[in-house]
């Protein structure tokens, strides 16, 4: 039997990159997931696409998780179409360009609410069902190497992901007694078109790759291992982790050395 057979798993921002690797491996692995969206809605449904062409089951459910509603409205249409859900994978965040004097507070509280108030609202309205199950469950959130590295100009973005490091620890706490475990892990600079959008110049590119141990940017489907490792049987005993999956980057001393 497949690890996730039988489960219904929701991954938000599962339209492209890190998002659409982890809902493509966890239907590979027998799960039927629930693939969120915000705009993105041709993305989704070639993620659909992929993981039904494998012979595997996924629905298309359109959300922005920065939305009061909207979070009340995926849980419920997930919950009719596919059925209760055992793993949640919070991975839809938004990034913010922006040095900490012209970050304004509009844009401050358009990140916090996506990234943080979104995870929280979401997880714990999962949670509650997971509660009222008695079945226990699994919350992933995706955190990031910024979290413990700041680099200039992202003070919102760090900041929420700093805050979802605690959330982690603390939802995990307050709902082991219910039999439900919450981890998150935290990529380094993995190879998407968001990263690498960010930084078109190859040589640029390159300089970076130098400075991580590994000496390259990792894959998204290196990242979706760990997601679907920390969702798994076999990770049962772990609650309240924070996994890095950073080629050793987070480790490394700063400076030329």
């Amino acid at each position: 039997m497949k690890r996730f057979s039988d489960q219904t798993v929701i991954v938000t921002g599962a339209s492209r990159g890190i998002g659409a690797a982890t809902a493509i491996a966890f239907a590979g692995e027998g799960a039927s997931v629930a693939i969120n969206y915000r705009t993105d809605e041709a993305g989704a449904h070639q993620t659909r696409a992929t993981i039904v062409a494998n012979g595997g089951v996924a629905e298309v459910f359109q959300a922005d998780v920065g939305l009061v509603a909207d979070i009340d409205r995926l849980a419920d249409s997930v919950k009719t179409t596919l059925g209760p859900v055992s793993i949640l994978v919070n991975n839809a965040a938004m990034m913010q360009r922006s040095s900490f004097l012209d970050l304004s507070l509009d844009d401050f509280e358009a990140v916090w609410r996506t990234n943080v108030r979104g995870v929280f609202q979401l997880s714990q309205r999962v949670a509650a069902d997971m509660v009222d199950r008695g079945e226990g469950g699994v919350i992933v959130h995706l955190s990031s190497i910024l979290a413990k590295l700041a680099i200039a100009n992202r003070t919102a973005y760090i900041a929420s992901k700093g805050a979802i490091e605690g959330l982690t620890r603390a939802m995990a706490l307050d709902l082991a007694p219910h039999g439900i475990r919450v981890n998150a892990v935290a990529p380094g600079l993995i190879a998407t078109e968001a990263l690498l959008g960010g930084m078109p110049d190859a040589e640029l590119q390159a300089s970076i790759q130098r400075h991580i141990p590994g000496g390259r940017f990792g894959r998204p489907e290196e990242l979706m291992s760990a997601i679907l490792f920390v969702a798994s049987p076999e990770a049962s005993y772990l609650n309240g982790a924070i996994i890095p999956v950073d080629a050793g980057l987070g480790s490394k001393e700063a400076g030329p050395a």
